[in-house]
């Protein structure tokens, strides 16, 4: 299943950038051999400053066509990673081919986008800026696969 985070803004070069490109690459390592990955990052940027919709609008053309599409905000389920794992687990079985990840821009995701979502996350009732939840999405993501493969790198 491969995995796409749709992101608004453009995550400059810097520790932010290392941290979700090395995640990624583990994912795609560790994933492989279980279905899951690639994984990639599209990035939108509304250089007209239309606020939300127009995020929303590129974020929208950023989806594959028949992608589950998962909001990341913070009126989304909070879940363990093991759940987050499952998660991911049961789409792949069932035979999905994509998943997105969408995460806002500076206020977030236009409603009307994010009402469509199939599923919507949250890392907590703290906001984050968008640019750690990347990190903190690529990180999962490697997580989930880490658990489905058996490797020891999530201990709990």
């Amino acid at each position: 299943m491969r995995v796409r985070i749709c992101a608004v803004g453009r995550l400059r070069s810097g520790p932010e950038r290392l941290l979700v490109d090395d995640y990624l690459k583990r994912f795609c390592k560790t994933g492989r051999a279980i279905g899951l990955g690639p994984a990639e990052v599209l990035e939108v940027e509304d250089r007209k400053g239309g606020g939300m919709a127009a995020e929303a609008a590129l974020l929208d053309r950023a989806l594959p066509d028949g992608a589950i599409m998962v909001a990341l905000d913070e009126r989304g389920r909070m879940m363990t990673s093991p759940e987050f794992a499952d998660l991911l687990a049961g789409w792949r079985d069932a035979g999905r081919r994509d998943v997105a990840f969408v995460i806002g821009g500076a206020d977030g995701i236009d409603p009307g986008l994010r009402n469509r979502a199939d599923a919507a996350i949250s890392f907590g009732a703290m906001v984050w800026p968008h640019m750690l939840v990347r990190v903190m999405l690529a990180e999962q993501l490697y997580r989930a696969a880490a658990i489905l493969a058996g490797t020891p790198y999530h201990r709990a």
